[in-house]
C-alpha cells in the first residue's frame, strides 16, 4: 500500500465533506473531538469545517491517501491557542484515520513522520498534541514515536458517562 499526502483544497468544500464524514463517525468521534458538555457530541457539517479552516491562521491540513484514495487527514497548527505549554514555534498536530478498514494497519507511523517533516520545514522546534486518557492505543503509539507526557488536564472531555482526562504530550525536534 502506497501512503501519500495531499494538501486539503481550501478553494472547495469537497474535501471538507470527507473530513466531516470522518468526524461524525460514531466509532471514532469520541477519540478525535472533545465533548465539553454532558450531552451528545453534535455532528459537524462540511460548511462549519470549511469556515473554521479558512479562519485558522497557521493551519496546514492534508488528506492521507492510500493508493490515491483519501482515507484520513492530518494537520499542523502553528502556535495555536490550545497549546498547554506556550512555547513559541510549536506545532499542534492531529491525525484521523477516517476509513475504518485502514485503522490498525500501520498508517499512523508514516502520518507522524510526514507531520514531523512538515514541522521541520516550517522551522518549528517543538510538537504538542493532546490524547484522551482512555485512548490507550494512541498513547502507546505516541510514546513509541518519541513523544513524552508532560501534563494531564483533568475533567477535559465527557465520555461514557463521566469526565475524562486529556494527556498532553510533546516532542522537541
Amino acid at each position: 500500500m502506497n501512503i501519500s499526502f495531499s494538501e486539503v483544497n481550501k478553494e472547495s468544500i469537497d474535501d471538507y465533506k470527507l473530513i466531516s464524514k470522518w468526524n461524525n463517525d460514531e466509532s471514532i468521534k469520541h477519540l478525535i473531538i472533545p465533548n465539553f458538555t454532558e450531552g451528545d457530541l453534535p455532528d459537524s457539517t462540511p460548511e462549519q469545517l470549511y469556515k473554521q479552516a479558512l479562519s485558522q491562521a497557521g493551519m496546514h491540513h492534508f488528506l492521507i491517501l492510500a493508493d490515491g484514495t483519501a482515507i484520513g487527514e492530518v494537520s499542523v497548527q502553528i502556535d495555536p491557542p490550545q497549546l498547554h505549554k506556550k512555547v513559541k514555534n510549536t506545532g499542534w498536530i492531529g491525525i484521523t484515520i477516517g476509513e475504518e478498514k485502514y485503522r490498525g494497519r500501520g498508517i499512523g507511523r508514516p502520518a507522524i513522520e510526514f507531520l514531523e517533516k512538515k514541522c521541520r520545514e516550517l522551522n518549528l522546534t517543538r510538537i504538542e498534541l493532546g490524547v484522551f486518557a482512555f485512548n490507550h492505543n494512541a498513547i502507546k503509539f505516541y510514546k513509541n514515536m518519541g513523544y513524552k507526557e508532560f501534563s494531564i488536564l483533568n475533567n477535559f472531555t465527557f465520555y461514557q458517562g463521566r469526565w475524562q482526562s486529556d494527556i498532553r504530550m510533546e516532542k522537541y525536534l
